[in-house]
């Protein structure tokens, strides 16, 4: 297991997410990754309900997570979807992803939010195996989506 510093960005931290956005990058093979506007990036860190933790190895982010806060009707307690999770291919089955869920759990059950949620592909056994040390729940969903850039 490697400790790493364990960081909830704020707006002061663009660098750092776009560090993270480095990491993406690698782990999910998106290159050549074409960066949005740095403004854009602010005002996504600078909004309220959405989420990026990041870990720290050495001073250099090596992982982690974007996350969006929903709010509900249902409830008055909302929920926090998991966008994206990515550990740094040579730092993976170190512990480092699991103390990046535990952090984003523990910080949203003391805002007192309902869920925490993320979605993993049926075939990505890799994925599907780590939620589950993780302690995730699985529910047998089907994903649609509607592609509008066609």
């Amino acid at each position: 297991m490697i400790k790493t510093e364990i960081k909830k960005l704020s707006s002061a931290d663009l660098s750092q997410f776009i560090e993270l956005i480095g990491v993406f990058e690698d782990v999910f093979e998106m290159k050549p990754f074409p960066l949005p506007d740095s403004n854009y990036l602010q005002s996504l860190l600078d909004r309220d309900d959405f989420f990026v933790f990041v870990s720290i190895l050495d001073g250099k982010v090596v992982a982690g997570l974007t996350a969006y806060l929903l709010r509900q009707y249902y409830s008055e307690r909302p929920l926090v979807y998991i966008y994206d999770l990515a550990v740094k291919t040579h730092l993976q089955r170190k512990g480092i992803g699991k103390s990046l869920i535990a952090s984003i759990n523990r910080y949203c059950k003391e805002k007192g939010i309902e869920e925490v949620f993320v979605q993993a592909d049926l075939a990505d056994d890799y994925a599907l195996d780590f939620y589950r040390s993780t302690g995730g729940r699985a529910e047998d969903v089907v994903h649609f989506y509607y592609p509008l850039a066609e």
